[in-house]
């Protein structure tokens, strides 16, 4: 009987998993729109009232995206106030809904990897996960592995589709 090889687990090929890199934490949506009077309008003591007698432990070590759900017209400050309440619980907070907020952890991560690990090596980034990978980070990946890898391809090892290859 001959003996079964994994070829793929003997080969120079680099896995490149987007979802190694999924920052765990509960994720929230606040609409500024509950807290405006009839949603629209912002009446500052009010709102100041209603941010300081809110509970901001809801949202302990977890990613909040901030957004107004109505056509008002909110200041800037009045989001800026939110996010000084929310700094000392969350682990993180942004402006939009929770996709676009996806897509700005993942840059954050992106940004700060070392990829010198690929360098000159064929690179497969991995196509299936159970976590949500939006789809602007491949695309975001692809273009951090460009200057390094010798090449890209996307999905696993026993059918990938090619993307890049270095001249």
């Amino acid at each position: 009987m001959e003996e079964i090889v994994n070829r793929v687990a003997n080969s120079v090929l680099q896995v490149f998993d987007l979802e190694d890199y999924y920052p765990e934490g509960p994720r929230f949506s606040i609409d500024v729109s509950q807290w405006l009077y009839e949603g629209l309008v912002l009446r500052e003591k009010d709102f100041r009232e209603q941010l300081k007698n809110h509970n901001w432990e809801t949202y302990k070590d977890g990613f909040v995206a901030l957004s107004c759900s109505t056509d008002a017209i909110v200041p800037a400050w009045a989001f800026m106030l939110i996010t000084a309440y929310l700094e000392p619980v969350a682990k993180n907070v942004f402006w939009g809904t929770i996709p676009q907020m996806e897509i700005g952890l993942y840059q954050e991560i992106l940004q700060k990897l070392d990829y010198s690990s690929y360098q000159d090596k064929p690179v497969i980034i991995k196509g299936c996960s159970r976590k949500p990978v939006p789809q602007e980070v491949y695309v975001l990946a692809t273009q951090k592995l460009m200057p390094v890898a010798k090449s890209i391809m996307f999905g696993e090892a026993c059918s990938a589709v090619p993307v890049y290859k270095r001249k």
